[in-house]
């Protein structure tokens, strides 16, 4: 990022632990015409006394204890009015609580997600900037420099909205993005058992990308890339174990956080659960090996065969997608709630300006077609689940059957499918008003007294998630002696 402020014509001071890393920054500007751009120092004085009030200080740091320590070191060093941009994935509290504590010296703390990966660090981000307004309108114009263009030259950043709100944001776009992220993968493999080498899937990839419901899909885009891409002759696809760790190793939170932020809020986002779920398993593979010989060389996908070639990969096609607008509502479900919970108040059609280019999620068909019809209208959040828009259910109605298709196949002979499958169970949930859960809630109430509604009750409360009115004695408590009989004894 110093080299993409240095592009622009900011003049930027670079810190950094490693003296190593600044000299490669360093090496870098010189090479890229950027000589006297960029300067780097050693402590935080030389540093702070290098640059002009009111300073801009942009954080990009690991997410926890680091971001602290370093504010406690720069704090001394800092004065009334200065700003700091903090770039890095942290978790929306910390940067609520850094910002509660800056309050009292006069700095002004923004927390800032940055999407789109090393790439668009250097070559333009989506940035997703929240806290104090009067600050974020402060810094947007350089931001707006820097930032990815839409294809309408647009710059895909803006003031997302209080406190938190642009880290939150930020958190949920890569939940969604992992959501996203399994689909592919879980369609990559169906084809690999049809029998299609990878160059041949990154064609079909290329053409999903080029229109449709996935086109301008940057996550499909680069699989159709880099399933063509060798290493000394070799697809180098072909050479990658089937393991991601980001999650496990910590240098990524946002998933955990994603997770657990839905689960805490009470929404339902199963196609984000299961796609976590489904990394997490796969970091172990030395589990899985154990586990494969424990089940007698496990559950194997078989290989595929199909009637008509073009018409399953079409289903396959319009399968990924629906498991991809999940992810969207899920993830859009979860932001809406939190922002009544934090009351940020959000401006969701600056979520849909800073999606639309740069960031990993990008997805022209699904900004065009079906978020900018709902999200550019400026919905408020107690107004907004993309499960009530009209747009929204047309793509699901249209999608569904070869979603249930694929899925069917896929039980069929075992491939591997969490996200995909997970999302027509999350369809089919949401929308029903006669599930199985009558049974489960009927259990709670004989063991644990936790009362249920009637299905004849037309008290308006019976729609919110609010404790039932009625019990029934399924089966009386007893005593000990009662319970055990000629058995009991003291």
């Amino acid at each position: 990022m110093a080299l993409l402020f240095a592009e622009i014509g900011v003049h930027v001071s670079l810190s950094d632990p490693s003296e190593e890393a600044m000299d490669a920054v360093m090496q870098k500007a010189e090479k890229q015409g950027y000589h006297g751009k960029v300067d780097k120092y050693t402590d935080y004085d030389s540093l702070c006394k290098s640059l002009s009030s009111p300073r801009l200080l942009v954080f990009s740091l690991p997410h926890g204890g680091v971001g602290d320590k370093v504010l406690e070191g720069l704090e001394p060093h800092l004065s009334h009015g200065d700003i700091i941009l903090d770039c890095g994935n942290e978790h929306f509290e910390n940067t609520e609580r850094r910002q509660d504590k800056c309050k009292g010296t006069g700095i002004r703390y923004i927390g800032c997600g940055v999407s789109g990966g090393y790439q668009a660090a250097r070559a333009g981000p989506s940035m997703c900037p929240g806290g104090d307004i009067s600050t974020l309108n402060e810094v947007l114009p350089l931001l707006k420099k820097v930032a990815a263009k839409d294809k309408n030259e647009q710059p895909c950043v803006g003031a997302i909205g209080k406190g938190g709100a642009g880290h939150y944001v930020k958190m949920m776009h890569n939940g969604i993005e992992h959501g996203m992220m399994s689909a592919i993968s879980e369609a990559w493999g169906i084809m690999q058992k049809m029998g299609m080498g990878d160059e041949e899937i990154g064609d079909v990839l290329a053409q999903w990308n080029s229109e449709g419901e996935l086109r301008g899909t940057f996550l499909v885009s680069i699989g159709a890339d880099l399933s063509h891409k060798r290493d000394e002759g070799r697809l180098v696809i072909s050479q990658v174990l089937d393991k991601v760790v980001q999650d496990v190793t910590g240098e990524e939170g946002t998933g955990v956080w994603s997770n657990t932020e839905a689960i805490d809020l009470h929404v339902s986002a199963p196609t984000l659960n299961v796609s976590h779920a489904f990394r997490l398993a796969s970091a172990f593979r030395g589990d899985r090996e154990r586990a494969k010989k424990t089940f007698d060389g496990g559950f194997p996908p078989n290989e595929l065969t199909v009637s008509n070639k073009k018409t399953f990969i079409e289903d396959l096609r319009q399968a990924t997608y629906a498991a991809c607008l999940a992810s969207y509502i899920q993830g859009i479900n979860v932001i809406a709630t939190a922002d009544r919970a934090h009351e940020w108040e959000i401006d969701y059609s600056q979520v849909w300006q800073i999606w639309r280019a740069g960031c990993i999620i990008q997805a022209d068909y699904i900004s065009d077609e079906i978020l900018a019809p709902v999200l550019k209208s400026k919905p408020s959040s107690e107004d907004l689940n993309l499960n009530f828009s009209s747009r929204v259910a047309k793509d699901v109605m249209k999608c569904f059957p070869a979603l249930r298709r694929i899925v069917a196949k896929s039980v069929e002979t075992n491939q591997v499918v969490p996200a995909i499958s997970a999302t027509l169970e999350y369809f089919k949930v949401v929308s029903g008003t006669d599930l199985p859960t009558s049974f489960y809630e009927a259990e709670l109430d004989y063991f644990g007294s936790h009362m249920f509604d009637k299905k004849d009750d037309t008290d308006p409360n019976v729609k919110k998630p609010v404790e039932g009115k009625y019990h029934f004695e399924w089966k009386p408590a007893t005593s000990q002696k009662e319970q055990y009989g000629k058995n009991y004894s003291l």
